[in-house]
C-alpha cells in the first residue's frame, strides 16, 4: 500500500521560513516525477513546485525564487524549502507523485499525502 506523509508544517510569521518534508512506503520515488501543491481555504488546489525524475524543477510564478523543491531517492523523501513566507502563502500543503499527463493539472498525480498546514501570521 503506498502512502506519503507531510511534514513540517506549522505556524510562522512573515518572512520566515519552513521545510516540508515528504517521506513515501510502498513505492520508489526513483524514476518518478513528483510535485507540491498547495490548497487555500476557498481556493483550488494549485501546483507549488514539481520535479521530474532526473531533477529538473518548475515552479509557481507566485513563489518562485522563495521555495526550493528537491528529493533525495536514497531516502525517498522529497522536499519543500519555503523561505520569506508571506500570508498568501497559508495554505494545506500536500505531496504527490505523477501519474502520467501534463504535470500541472492535480488529476494527473496517482498518489497524494494527507497535507500539512502552513500558516502564515504575525
Amino acid at each position: 500500500q503506498v502512502r506519503l506523509v507531510e511534514s513540517g508544517g506549522g505556524l510562522v510569521q512573515p518572512g520566515g521560513s519552513l521545510r516540508l518534508s515528504c517521506a513515501a512506503s510502498g513505492i520508489s520515488f526513483s524514476g518518478r516525477a513528483m510535485g507540491w501543491y498547495r490548497q487555500a481555504p476557498g481556493k483550488q488546489r494549485e501546483l507549488v513546485a514539481r520535479i521530474s525524475s532526473v531533477g529538473g524543477t518548475n515552479y509557481a510564478d507566485s513563489v518562485k525564487g522563495r521555495f526550493t523543491i528537491s528529493r533525495d531517492n536514497a531516502k525517498n523523501a522529497m522536499y519543500l524549502q519555503m523561505n520569506n513566507l508571506k500570508p498568501e502563502d497559508t495554505a494545506v500543503y500536500y505531496c504527490a507523485i505523477h501519474g502520467s499527463g501534463s504535470y500541472y493539472s492535480p488529476i494527473n498525480y496517482k498518489y497524494w499525502g494527507q497535507g500539512t498546514q502552513v500558516t502564515v501570521s504575525s
